[in-house]
């Protein structure tokens, strides 16, 4: 039995090392040496798809249900197959729009909708919680059962501590530490976390090696080969682990790889380390057979595992742990340890790159434009760098504790995978909304309101609530009965459906209302000016010529920087003549993309509130000034609040400009002298006295 001081410092050391590769790989950044530019790290790095659930869950899985938990290992390796239709179209439009989080994209493609943001961003934090408890359930499991006798593994026995001595608790407070340092040193969120993503690539191989050694363990140490192993398994009777029973049917099998297909791509950590963190478009290639060859190795020792198990200890033990406890009675404590780690680096991963994640949605797409709403004082303010930074650290240890407040109420003695499906129905109620906005340009802003938040609340009323209640917090009878006695709203049999899994129940419900919602409504309700121009662009981005559109901007590095230095804070490395692009890369690290890129279109642009003339657009006088005029202050309102697109920013820096060094009322006189044929002096010539202000 091992000391629980030695399990810690080992731990710690691990942990270290993580943070020493993450430091490493910044460092190589800064330099111009990216690590992570490199196609095999960043297939690997999608093995934070492997959590605790793949690692510890899918044995427990097997030897209740068989080979029922095969669909979460052929769901991802059918949607990369089809990776080259749909991720190349996210990650192409992500990078062309700069879009920095799944919620950036669902607003960006539905008219750049602040509300339409905010609501993904709920959802995506009330839907994943469960999935953090459950890697602070793994931890706190493993570690309790490493430091006792391998034969007492039932979670009733390990869970039910007091907080103060739970492990879970004090995982979670160090694990947001340890994320501050990784994810929020600095603001720079649509940069990539080269040293995050190093660290997850190593962790990749760590969770693979550590699995791969219990497997050969259990089947060539403790039985002699394949063969013996499964021989003994069906003498002891236990021939169901290879076959489809208890709980999943072929029924549940479909919903199961739908919900895994689904999650690969819209779970916020695969949508950081799969779109926001990719560095060239040509790395997908070797991810679309790599990662599925990585899930097929790691799942050919699940049912070994399985069924050494079952023969060790019987069916009275709790399977999520067979992993750790088969090494221990082996005797081989270094193993286990190794197992341990192995387990932490997959739940540590997971937990890492969701809450960057899920805090970038938060202040980006939440908190920030709440704050930045009408005449705040904060749109005044030169620098808000730290309020930003400040809300994504407040947000990691908020999202983490509510993790583990999840564990302590509801899913102290649920199943590792059963947390882990009702996370994986929840992300799946944004595949309309994303997917509908890849290929079909006809969906609406109201349309994915109506459909998200009818699929949301289904979602919580056939999965949510009915944990609630097998914790003890809800009536039994509530199940039994429906609220108020009517049987027709049985929270597991809605409208008095016939008896399903509770997956393929909510499932069912929850894609009826989230699609039915999502088309009826964009079909009753035509899409608007705004909608139908973001919708020509994401869905014919694969028709287009890929690469940046270059706009050819008046400013100065040193006005850019200005701008920059307002959201970002002051210092770093000197800015390059890199133009408009750039800022706009930048600035949607801490507004979103929605609030940084281009305005909605027209000739009239909307900028801080009021507007400015186009110079093809209507009539205006330039004279004197006039209405048109604008004043510093309404110029930082407007990009602080994110309604300065391109052509905005370039008329305030060319008013700024013009009063700064007086070069006179016309901040367009030089420019219609510089070449010959110019076409706003040929504008000019036609329409004296009518050119706008911009």
């Amino acid at each position: 039995m091992l000391q629980t001081w030695f399990i810690v410092a080992v731990s710690a050391a691990y942990l270290g090392l993580l943070f020493a590769v993450a430091h490493y790989g910044d460092r190589r950044a800064d330099s111009g040496r990216s690590i992570i530019n490199n196609a095999t790290v960043y297939a690997l790095s999608f093995g934070v798809y492997a959590t605790s659930w793949t690692y510890y869950g899918s044995v427990g899985w097997a030897a209740r249900a068989g080979v029922g938990f095969l669909p979460i290992y052929l769901g991802p390796t059918i949607m990369l197959a089809l990776g080259w239709l749909v991720l190349r179209r996210i990650i192409r439009i992500s990078r062309r729009h700069r879009v920095t989080s799944l919620a950036d994209f669902v607003s960006a493609r539905y008219g750049k909708s602040t509300a339409l943001g905010a609501l993904v961003t709920i959802i995506a934090v009330v839907g994943v919680i469960p999935y953090i408890s459950l890697q602070l359930k793994a931890v706190s499991l493993t570690f309790a059962t490493l430091r006792r006798d391998p034969g007492i593994t039932s979670a009733a026995e390990l869970s039910h501590i007091p907080v103060l001595q739970d492990t879970g608790l004090y995982a979670a407070l160090v694990l947001a530490a340890f994320t501050i340092l990784f994810g929020t040193r600095h603001l720079d969120a649509t940069e990539r976390h080269e040293g995050m993503v190093a660290a997850i690539a190593f962790e990749s191989v760590v969770k693979l090696a550590a699995f791969l050694s219990v497997g050969i363990f259990v089947v060539f140490w403790m039985f002699g080969g394949f063969g013996d192993l499964f021989s003994r398994a069906a003498d002891a009777g236990h021939t169901t682990l290879f076959t489809l029973h208890g709980q999943t049917g072929y029924g549940s099998w479909v919903w199961l790889m739908v919900l895994s297909m689904l999650a690969i791509v819209l779970l916020p950590r695969q949508w950081q380390i799969g779109v926001v963190e990719n560095v060239d478009e040509r790395h997908l290639k070797r991810v679309l057979w790599m990662f599925p060859l990585y899930l097929l190795v790691i799942s050919a020792f699940v049912l070994p595992i399985a069924a050494g198990g079952l023969l060790r200890f019987g069916p009275g033990a709790d399977a999520d742990t067979y992993v750790l406890t088969l090494p221990m009675a082996g005797g081989q404590e270094a193993l286990a340890l190794f197992v341990f780690i192995g387990g932490l680096s997959a739940a540590t991963s997971m937990i890492i790159v969701e809450t960057i994640a899920l805090s970038t949605m938060v202040s980006n797409s939440l908190v920030m434009p709440l704050l930045l709403r009408g005449k705040s004082r904060l749109a005044h303010r030169d620098n808000l760098a730290g309020l930003v930074l400040g809300i994504r650290r407040a947000a990691i240890v908020l999202i983490l504790l509510l993790g583990y407040g999840y564990l302590r109420v509801a899913g102290g003695e649920t199943a590792l995978v059963s947390i882990g499906l009702v996370s994986f129905a929840a992300v799946a109620q944004f595949a309309p909304a994303i997917l509908g906005g890849l290929f079909w340009k006809g969906g609406t802003r109201r349309g994915v309101l109506v459909g998200l938040v009818a699929g949301f609340v289904v979602w919580a009323y056939t999965l949510v609530l009915p944990t609630f209640a097998d914790a003890g917090l809800l009536s039994a009878a509530y199940l039994r009965e429906g609220p108020f006695g009517i049987g027709l709203l049985r929270p597991e049999r809605l409208l008095g459906m016939p008896a399903m899994d509770p997956i393929s129940h909510a499932m069912f419900w929850s894609a009826l209302v989230n699609v039915g919602g999502y088309v009826v409504v964009s079909l009753a309700d035509p899409p608007r000016a705004a909608e139908r121009a973001q919708a020509v662009q994401f869905v014919g981005v694969v028709e287009e010529r890929f690469g940046e559109r270059r706009r050819r901007v008046r400013a100065t590095v040193g006005e850019l920087q200005a701008l920059l230095e307002r959201f970002l804070g002051p210092g770093g490395r000197p800015a390059r003549a890199a133009l408009l692009p750039r800022k706009e890369t930048r600035l949607a690290g801490s507004r979103s993309a929605a609030g940084a890129g281009p305005p909605r279109g027209g000739p009239a642009r909307r900028f801080g509130g009021r507007r400015v003339r186009a110079a093809r657009g209507r009539r205006g006088r330039r004279r004197g000034g006039g209405r048109h005029r604008r004043s510093d202050a309404d110029d930082r309102r407007g990009v602080a609040e994110g309604r300065a697109g391109p052509v905005a920013t370039e008329v305030a820096l060319r008013r700024d400009r013009r009063h700064r060094h007086h070069v006179g009322r016309d901040p367009y006189r030089r420019r219609a002298g510089a070449g010959r044929g110019s076409a706003l002096r040929r504008l000019r010539r036609r329409r004296p006295g009518r050119v706008g202000a911009a």
